[in-house]
Formats: C-alpha cells, sequence, structure tokens
C-alpha cells in the first residue's frame, strides 16, 4: 500500500490562519464588552500619541479615513475620546483620549490579557518568549525588505 505524503507546511500560511483565529478571539471578546478591535487600536494609538489625525490612525489599521472616522465617532460618543478644536472641512482633529477612554483601553488590555496568558498556557513562558522573539525578527525583516518577490514571478 502506498503511503500518502502530506504537501509540506507553508510558515506564512500558518501564521496567516494563526492570526485570523487570534484576530476573531480578540474580537469576539472586545464585543462581549462593547467594543471592537479599531476602538481598542485607536484609543492605543491616540493613548500613545494624542493629535494623530484621522488619516494617520487609519493608515496604521489599514482602513480608510472615513471608517477610522466613524470608529472615532463612536468613541466620542462613548466619552472616550475627546476633540479638542471645532470640527471644520480640511481642519485637523486633535484628539484626546480621555479618564473614560483610559478605563475602556485598561478593559481592552485585560481582555487581550486573557488571551495571552491562554496562549502562555498552551505553549510554556519559554517557547512564548521565543515565539515573541521570532515573530519580531521576522516583522523587523520584512518591514525592512520589502517583497521583491511578486505573484508569477517564481
Amino acid at each position: 500500500m502506498e503511503e500518502t505524503r502530506r504537501p509540506p507546511l507553508s510558515p506564512a500560511l500558518l501564521l496567516v490562519m494563526l492570526g485570523g483565529e487570534l484576530r476573531a478571539r480578540l474580537e469576539r471578546d472586545l464585543r462581549a464588552e462593547g467594543l471592537s478591535l479599531r476602538h481598542f487600536s485607536a484609543l492605543g494609538h491616540l493613548a500613545h500619541q494624542p493629535g494623530l489625525s484621522y488619516s494617520e490612525l487609519a493608515r496604521r489599521d489599514g482602513i480608510t479615513a472615513q471608517s477610522m472616522q466613524s470608529t472615532l465617532l463612536q468613541l466620542q460618543d462613548m466619552g472616550a475620546v475627546e476633540r479638542l478644536t471645532a470640527p471644520g472641512r480640511g481642519r485637523a482633529a486633535d484628539l484626546k483620549v480621555t479618564a473614560a477612554g483610559e478605563q475602556l483601553l485598561g478593559r481592552c488590555r485585560v481582555v487581550l490579557s486573557a488571551i495571552d496568558a491562554e496562549l502562555t498556557a498552551r505553549l510554556g513562558a519559554e517557547a512564548t518568549d521565543g515565539l515573541i522573539g521570532k515573530v519580531l525578527q521576522l516583522l523587523t525583516a520584512l518591514a525592512a525588505e520589502p517583497s521583491e518577490i511578486t505573484p508569477g514571478s517564481s
């Protein structure tokens, strides 16, 4: 009887699959708190660097400025973000995270910490530290050297 060989595993595809699973879990757990990953991201960026524009926040999240504006309006309605400048066409928004926003950001971080703890429990602390190091190494290398490979060129 001939043995069926499994094709080699693709590290890129495995990382994409893992990222999708972790993103879905984070979104689900944040949704239970009445929040989203976009809320978490916008709050985190603004807490670290107040005054970022809609466009810059959108670029960092890989979404349109209009989508980010919608996210920030939701955060303003929650009292999590305050606009320090009057709205106006073409006018830069000067946004800052409020005390309520800091509390929401804290809740987001608790959700993320629970997922991190689950990963560490499954892998062990040493393997988790090694994984973090390797992923950071890959992210740094990939950011420094954009891919020269285009689909169909191999």
